[in-house]
């Protein structure tokens, strides 16, 4: 295709090839007509999209037409574009958002998005680049997991310490790559986001599974736990509290009210003396610790819904008052959960605590936060209102509540069907013989 001489220059010419069909190869032509269009007759403006086309890489798509009316009407330099990798740099450098949130998008960046992405000019980036460096992904997560069950020692240790990536840590990639590249249309320096347009495999959510009988059993003869999200029965969060009350008084209140009323382990941790008011039976849900490394920050609480204050039960009024009465005098948080010498709980501490204790009751494991789910299937078990337990828990959604824990206890689901089945009338009561 010849491209137009400026000012009289040397005669440039635009040259492409590869095409499967004739109607491919007039759609590339009418696609580098558009670009040209977008002069208008500014001979400045003709001379530096002539640029871009001659620099453009044959085995490359061309700028796309959006992408570089957005830089005109920024008034941008057309040639010379942004690697990807120079402008997530730069956007993490100004992108305002929690530390926590930061944190986990410079872990994307520099692991994964970089590694793949990085050398392709920003607003030359595709949704089949993007496809391509997922399927990468998935193939070094499944190498990973391969090597890790080997039965070879060295295979073993060649993967210590990687964690491989699944579906939900690429819908976190992507939702990453989603942000920045939203801010750079905001920039101008692209026109659409490519990332929204790439499908990713159904990540799921893992529902709590109860510690039956038969899978504590599976568990003690094989040592694998059936899910990733497993919840005690009563009895067994009666006996991990009898025996955290007797090895671990200084943190045996927190799981308390964790596990009898749902708290996050940060909401716990950040609980304040001006939002605990025993006397009306009461906490209010206010101020939460994150760990920022080895710092801690105080922060509000997550969303809107879980700024909320909770009832409390006459039995954990009386374990939070026989706490606040021998507690250290000398506190410098103004927190009610404080260590022996005042200072804050770090959240990843009071983790540690957690697992030490269910090893040495010998129960079967569960994480922290799981006493949150196990409080909310409790409250079920006992009859209250899923509106009540939302609210209890900070869930932003009645829905979320009803579908994470309405299945957990088979309790439930048998009243449900002997009621059911009250409702049909029947002659025969006995079943009918072979």
């Amino acid at each position: 295709m010849e491209l137009p001489r400026v000012s009289g220059g040397r005669r440039r010419q635009l040259c492409r090839g590869g095409f499967r069909i004739r109607r491919d190869a007039l759609a590339a032509r009418d696609h580098a007509r558009a670009l040209l269009d977008l002069a208008q007759g500014d001979a400045t403006l003709l001379g530096e999209i002539t640029d871009l086309l001659v620099a453009s890489r044959r085995t490359r798509p061309l700028a796309s037409v959006e992408a570089v009316r957005c830089k005109v009407e920024a008034r941008r330099s057309l040639c010379g574009s942004t690697s990807v990798a120079t402008y997530l740099r730069r956007w993490l450098q100004w992108c305002r958002v929690d530390p926590n949130t930061l944190l986990a998008y410079e872990g994307h960046v520099r692991v994964h998005l970089i590694p793949h992405l990085g050398e392709l000019s920003l607003d030359q980036l595709r949704v089949d680049d993007i496809r391509i460096m997922f399927d990468a992904i998935e193939s070094n997560g499944a190498k990973i997991r391969l090597s890790q069950a080997s039965r070879d020692a060295a295979v073993r240790a060649s993967v210590r310490g990687l964690r491989p990536a699944g579906p939900s840590t690429c819908q976190r990639i992507r939702a990453t790559l989603r942000k920045a590249l939203n801010d750079a249309i905001t920039e101008g320096l692209i026109a659409t986001n490519p990332a929204i347009h790439v499908r990713m495999r159904w990540a799921g959510s893992a529902g709590p599974l109860l510690w039956t009988d038969e899978r504590v059993d599976h568990w003690r003869d094989t040592g694998q736990v059936p899910g990733p999200v497993m919840v005690w029965t009563p009895q067994q969060t009666g006996a991990f509290l009898d025996h955290a009350a007797k090895h671990d008084q200084d943190l045996y209140p927190l799981f308390h009210l964790i596990a009898y009323r749902g708290l996050r382990r940060g909401e716990a941790v950040g609980l304040r003396d001006l939002d605990t008011a025993l006397d009306r039976a009461e906490i209010t849900i206010a101020n939460q610790i994150t760990a920022i490394g080895r710092g801690l920050r105080r922060k509000r609480p997550k969303s809107e819904s879980s700024n909320r204050s909770i009832g409390l039960d006459t039995v954990t009024v009386a374990v939070l008052r026989a706490y606040r009465s021998r507690r250290p005098r000398d506190r410098n948080e103004g927190l009610f959960f404080t260590r022996p010498d005042g200072f804050a709980w770090h959240p990843a501490a009071v983790s540690r605590r957690f697992r030490r204790l269910v090893a040495s009751a010998d129960l079967p494991r569960v994480r922290l936060h799981d006493l949150r789910h196990g409080a909310a299937t409790l409250a079920l078990a006992a009859g209250v209102d899923l509106k009540v337990i939302q609210a209890t828990l900070g869930h932003s959604s009645l829905a979320l509540a009803a579908d994470t824990y309405t299945n957990v206890l088979p309790e439930l689901s048998h009243a449900a069907a002997e009621a059911v089945a009250a409702l049909v009338p029947r002659r025969l009561t006995t079943p009918v013989a072979a």
